[in-house]
């Protein structure tokens, strides 16, 4: 899988994570993928509601030990 863009919001909690990643998608082009990082369990529910409101796919969630990973597609 080709990412596009990556940001680290570990340390960060909701709403933080959220936000930046809504920010970094709005300089990506339609079909980018974008790759987020965080340690905010909470996370994993969030990016789910956040890609059902926005539109953008959620491709991919996966636990890295203390880290959540997620994988959105631009729409």
């Amino acid at each position: 899988m080709k990412i596009d863009k990556e940001i680290d919001t570990r340390g960060l909690n909701c709403p933080l994570p959220i936000l930046k990643a809504k920010k970094a998608l709005t300089d990506m082009h339609t079909g980018e993928l974008l790759k987020v990082i965080a340690t905010d369990a909470g996370s994993v529910r969030d990016f789910q509601a956040f890609a059902k409101q926005t539109g953008n796919e959620l491709v991919e969630q996966q636990n890295a030990g203390q880290e959540y990973i997620h994988v959105l597609r631009r729409r």
